[in-house]
């Protein structure tokens, strides 16, 4: 590491420092009003299908559960509570009048968001039904670590502008878990996340959970398809773009979920996940064409986004990964 004067050295930070700030400060990027749909789309916003189908998972959990008397649905990460209105609108009329519904976002409570919505800070305890984090953990702040040309990984320092430089060796509790689930070659410029924030993040929110279900549902890799190079990216406005710590822009990394995973935990990609919940794809048969044109049209347009949320390639390849407590792991009869 190079010498600098003082107020050069308070300008360079970790990634995780940096990308905290831009994100969720006042100002932060996830404060801002258009909120996260303004700036990319995930598989909330693609079709309501997604919602369907987490209403019909929140439904499974409420028969294991043996349908309580007050059933929880939380949304994790909520944006302008897209997720948590979806899944409402499509439960049976039995099950909403016995669920409640929290979206939690450090954002303010958007305005005409259903009254029956709750709106926290942080999520509830005691939960008992189903917790619900769609593209949360990507966006839990990480360091980020380089090999240097003597083969030694270093945190990678960053300033406000994005202008990276490389810092201290990564040490302690960051070294362990960089040798447990990303072991780095020393070759010059490998470069991984060390998501160890997103283990105690993820272990934090299932201890919410009293009886029933955690599913985390995000951009993600396991041991054996580790990125060399890392996932740090941006999103502005629709597009990938350099990640740069200035509020301007969203600052995500892919999520090692193998590592997030708790015992009794199971991974699965998002295809599977949705098609065990109803959602395949099928297009409608042709002689519904020229009986019912209304309805053809309609569940040919299901179809095409159902292709879309289960897509190679595409949203069909998140994962998901499913944390049962107290419970039998609702997919164990669907897959």
């Amino acid at each position: 590491m190079t010498a600098g004067t003082r107020d050069e050295w308070q300008e360079w930070r970790g990634w995780r420092a940096a990308a905290q700030d831009a994100l969720y400060a006042p100002g932060g990027f996830y404060r801002r009003a258009e909120g996260p749909a303004g700036h990319f789309r995930t598989s909330v916003h693609a079709s309501p299908l997604f919602a369907r189908a987490v209403a019909r998972l929140l439904c499974r959990v409420d028969e294991a559960l043996g349908r309580p008397a007050a059933l929880d649905f939380v949304d994790m990460a909520a944006g302008r509570g897209e997720l948590a209105g979806g899944v409402l609108a499509a439960l049976p009329a039995d099950v909403a009048s016995r669920t409640r519904v929290c979206a939690v976002e450090i954002a303010e409570r958007p305005a005409g968001l259903d009254h029956r919505i709750e709106w926290l800070a942080e999520p509830p305890r005691g939960i008992t039904g189903l917790l619900f984090a769609n593209e949360w953990l990507d966006n839990v702040p990480v360091e980020v670590a380089e090999v240097d040309a003597a083969g030694v990984a270093r945190l990678v320092l960053v300033r406000e502008d994005g202008t990276e430089r490389l810092g201290e060796p990564v040490d302690g509790e960051p070294a362990r878990w960089l040798e447990r689930w990303w072991p780095l070659p020393g070759e010059e410029g490998l470069r991984a996340e060390i998501g160890l924030p997103r283990d105690e993040a993820w272990a934090g929110a299932v201890a919410t959970v009293r009886h029933g279900l955690a599913v985390a549902v995000d951009y993600a890799h396991t041991a054996d398809t580790r990125p060399p190079f890392g996932t740090l990216t941006g999103f502005r406005e629709g597009r990938e773009t350099t990640a740069v710590p200035d509020g301007s822009c969203d600052i995500t990394a892919h999520v090692a979920l193998d590592a997030c995973a708790l015992p009794g935990g199971r991974l699965l990609p998002q295809h599977e996940a949705l098609r065990a919940l109803g959602v395949t794809g099928a297009r409608p048969p042709l002689t519904v064409a020229s009986t019912d044109p209304a309805a053809y049209v309609r569940a040919l347009a299901g179809a095409g986004e159902a292709a879309e949320l289960t897509a190679a390639g595409g949203l069909g390849d998140f994962g998901w990964l499913v944390q049962p407590v107290g419970v039998e792991d609702p997919f164990q009869a669907l897959l």
